[in-house]
Order: C-alpha cells, then structure tokens, then sequence
C-alpha cells in the first residue's frame, strides 16, 4: 500500500462517524488528486531552485541586476619617467651652446678629442685653471691659464669643462680646436659662469662639423 493510499484511509477512518462512505473508485480519485498536486508542488519549488541558481550566478559573473556597480575601467600605470628639462643646452653640430634665451658661439673637441656628450651636471667652478696648449690648441709644450672654468661631469664618471677661450676668440662658432673642452668667448664664459651654481644641468648633444679644419688665427 503507497503511502498516499494509506493517508487517504487513514483521513477516512476517522471521519466515518460524520462523513458519507466513500467508494472505491472515490478513494482512488482522492489519492491521484493528491499525487498530482505533490508532483505540481515538487516541481514548482525545483522551478526556484534552479531560478536562484542563475540568478546567483548572473550577479556572481558581473552580469545586470539591481545593486550591481560597475567598476570603472583602468588603465595601466606608466612607469616610464621623464628626465627634466636641462638648465644648458650644448649643440656641437651647431657650435651653439643654449640658456636662458641666449645662444653662444663655441668651439669644441677636434676630431681626434671629440668633447663628450650626454647629460652632466657642473661639480665645480674655477675663476681660472691652468691648462696645456693642446686644450686650446696651442703647441703642447706650452702651457696657458684660462678663466671661468665650470667643470662637468655625466654619471658615468665622464668629464668635460667650460672655459674662456682667451688664446683665440674667433674660434668659437667657427672652429673646433679643443681636447675635449667647450671653449666660449671670454664675454660669454664669464656671463656662464657667474649663473652657473654646482648642480646646474647641462645637455650636451650632435657632433662638431666634419668640415676641413683651418688653424685660425693666433
């Protein structure tokens, strides 16, 4: 005996005393009304289960629903940083060096003694240095004191200095004559130096002219 069948003739039981008798074919119908409305409800309540599934899903996925934000959208962060602008601009390929919207003339490296470029910064100052002839291309055997030096130097250990080239003041802008060094007028140099603290930047960039180099006047 199912167990439909025996809740019906137990509810009949004790009910006989105040109800009609019922048939056979009574009974029957009861206990497939009863089945029916049981299998309606079983799959009434796996209907929502399974909607509350999906619908826990949707919202776990990111998916439309009341409540949800949105996250805005990022984009990476750069990690690439810019050097700052150099205080002194030093183009060789022009013999021009550049501040404070002032060009000066100069004359740097010869071939053989090209002057070095990059970023440097000034470590030091001189009102005047005592150098061989070969820096401002003088014989090397002689020797020659030079004022407003500002000495430079890249992070790399390189050095370079700007001088007064007191030996020949045609030469800046015109020929390159020195051992490495960035010769000014003498003018120029000490307008330089006197603006020119320990730490200043200075950007030295191109190359001297590849033009025949004609000894200039002494």
């Amino acid at each position: 005996m199912s167990d439909d069948l025996g809740t019906v003739l137990r509810e009949l039981a004790e009910s006989a005393e105040r109800s009609p008798s019922v048939s056979g074919a009574g009974i029957r119908g009861l206990v497939q009304r009863r089945r029916r409305r049981r299998r309606t409800l079983t799959v009434l309540g796996g209907t929502a289960g399974v909607a509350a599934v999906a619908l826990a899903l949707v919202l776990s996925l990111g998916g439309s629903g009341a409540g949800r934000q949105d996250m805005p959208a990022t984009s990476p962060t750069s990690t690439l940083s810019r050097q700052p602008a150099p205080d002194v601009e030093v183009d060789l390929s022009s013999r021009l060096l550049m501040v404070g919207g002032r060009s000066m003339p100069l004359s740097s490296g010869l071939p053989h003694t090209p002057t070095p470029t990059g970023r440097m910064t000034v470590v030091s100052r001189a009102p005047a240095t005592v150098v061989s002839g070969a820096m401002v291309g003088r014989p090397h055997d002689h020797r020659y004191k030079v004022p407003w030096v500002i000495r430079l130097r890249a992070d790399d250990g390189t050095t370079t200095a700007v001088f007064g080239m007191i030996t020949d003041g045609t030469a800046p802008g015109v020929a390159d004559l020195t051992s490495g060094w960035i010769g000014l007028r003498t003018a120029d140099a000490k307008w330089l130096y006197d603006r020119s603290p320990t730490g200043l930047v200075v950007d030295i960039e191109g190359r001297a002219p590849a033009v025949p180099w004609a000894t200039p006047s002494a």
